[in-house]
């Protein structure tokens, strides 16, 4: 067993799939997830686990060269537009509606248990070298 990181086991070996450009969702529990991508759901509760400390925890084992969300998170959810802007500030906004849409383009989906609206960010995995 690990000693350290990401412990589950789903999550560890998707993260280890992941190359150069491919794109990861981490989003609420209530985000649409189409058919298609890879899905770890670590939803528990209502807010467990925050979507902040998945978010944390996959930075701690990306390399990640951009970041878009829904461009409503500024006015629906404050602390998760901070939170954002405090880790990307290239943030690129759009739409909800059109990050939606590429959910379905997406490499991998990590859906957290946030209760709150717009806690959705789609990150474009880079390389470490």
């Amino acid at each position: 067993m690990k000693r350290a990181g990401i412990l589950n086991r789903h999550l560890a070996g998707a993260l280890a799939e992941l190359g150069h450009g491919d794109t990861v969702l981490v989003c609420d529990a209530g985000m649409p997830i189409p058919a298609g991508p890879r899905v770890v759901d670590l939803a528990f509760r209502a807010g467990i686990p925050a979507f902040a400390e998945v978010l944390d925890g996959l930075l701690d084992e990306l390399v990640v060269e951009g970041a878009t969300a829904a461009r409503e998170v500024r006015g629906a959810n404050p602390e998760a537009s901070a939170l954002l802007d405090a880790r990307f500030p290239d943030l690129a906004l759009i739409p909800h509606e059109r990050l939606k849409e590429l959910t379905a383009g997406a490499r991998l989906v990590v859906r957290t248990g946030e209760a709150r609206p717009y806690a959705n960010v789609l990150l474009r995995c880079g390389v470490f070298f």
